[in-house]
């Protein structure tokens, strides 16, 4: 009697079919709804970098700015942790630069303020990025509309 190969070979077509769709699955997003202002929800990276999740600009007076900076690093651990971030203007020219002294692994995703950032007149729009101890600046960004001075 001869065995029929056809039972493995269809399992085997159907293993290929289920992870072609899984990694097709992955690769979805969802838009969100585009909504601007003097928010802004960052764009997502990877575990090599922090994540800029969201930033919170306010006006101080006479060209200087108040950030809400929310930063996701869950890889955060005491040897390697999300250290900063700098403010760049449209130019790609650093405007701020904020330094943290420690990681914040309890603590994700985590906001924090930096004050007193010169922003020139006429800049509209400025992009915060986050640092990495190990892997310097990268990972995902927000860019935010600057408010008018009061």
């Amino acid at each position: 009697m001869r065995a029929s190969r056809s039972g493995p070979t269809l399992l085997r077509l159907l293993a290929a079919i289920l992870l072609a769709v899984v990694a097709l699955a992955g690769c979805s997003s969802d838009a969100g709804d585009g909504a601007g202002g003097p928010t802004a929800e960052g764009t997502g990276s990877d575990a090599d970098f922090p994540d800029i999740t969201g930033v919170e600009i306010t006006a101080e007076g006479a060209g200087t700015y108040r950030l809400d900076v929310t930063v996701s690093s869950p890889y955060d651990s005491p040897d390697r942790y999300a250290d900063g971030w700098r403010v760049l203007g449209p130019d790609r020219e650093v405007l701020g630069e904020m330094t943290l002294g420690h990681d914040h692994a309890s603590e994700q995703p985590f906001t924090r303020t930096q004050t007193g950032v010169q922003i020139p007149e006429g800049v509209s729009t400025v992009t915060v990025e986050g640092h990495d101890t190990e892997n310097g600046y990268g990972g995902g960004t927000a860019e935010v509309e600057v408010p008018p001075v009061p």
